[in-house]
């Protein structure tokens, strides 16, 4: 029965693949504001962006579905119920998984490079693309391995806001409660047993390639 809900893995595989590239775009700069910014008030962005981590899914699933549905957000009616929708919804509750390694790699690096760099004449977003990324490799991946597991296992937003239609909305934590609910014990765990796998791979490749990193940089 696993390879009947096949391609609730693919498309659970396509969401968090796009979400998290999405999420790398936007949280790199929010994540190096946050890590050098002095402003007063800065602890309030940082509320902001933690709050998935303690708001249930379900009800920022619902909130973003009344403004789905109702076509508040960019005038747009068609986002619930729909891909896109979805890689929405996956983009902000994984926001703190991603920009939380980003900023701790960013407040690593410390003043010095940065300052090197100006010497050197090299403009905001030269320093940035040359020497920050580069220095922030193994928060940049933990980044990106958190935010694309983290969407893998989603279910309270994912359900509020996507249902449960097949090649289109139907993902594989969708697709194992489906299986629960019809007793179906035996094609939940193939399901379960598959993303704990893939999550526990993903995690061991950031730790290993993380400790490679420290091995050299020693």
């Amino acid at each position: 029965m696993m390879f009947a809900d096949a391609d609730a893995i693919v498309l659970s595989l396509k969401l968090a693949f796009v979400s998290t590239l999405v999420l790398m775009v936007l949280s790199a700069p929010l994540a190096w504001w946050l890590a050098r910014s002095n402003w007063r008030y800065k602890y309030l962005v940082d509320a902001c962006v933690a709050l998935p981590l303690v708001l249930p899914p379900t009800v920022l699933g619902f909130y973003l579905l009344l403004a789905f549905g109702s076509g508040r957000l960019f005038g747009m009616t068609t986002l619930a119920f729909s891909f896109t929708g979805l890689v929405i919804g996956s983009v902000i509750y994984s926001l703190p998984f991603v920009v939380q390694p980003l900023r701790d790699a960013f407040a690593a690096i410390g003043d010095r490079p940065l300052e090197v760099a100006a010497t050197l004449g090299a403009s905001p977003w030269q320093t940035f693309s040359s020497v920050v990324l580069p220095l922030s490799r193994p928060g940049l991946l933990t980044a990106f391995v958190l935010g694309f597991a983290h969407t893998m296992g989603e279910f309270g937003v994912v359900l509020m806001i996507g249902g449960n239609i097949p090649g289109e909305t139907r993902v594989a934590s969708i697709a194992i409660y489906e299986r629960v609910e019809a007793l179906d014990y035996a094609a939940a765990h193939g399901l379960s047993l598959t993303l704990l796998v893939l999550s526990f791979a993903l995690l061991a490749m950031v730790y290993a390639l993380n400790r490679r990193a420290r091995v050299v940089a020693g």
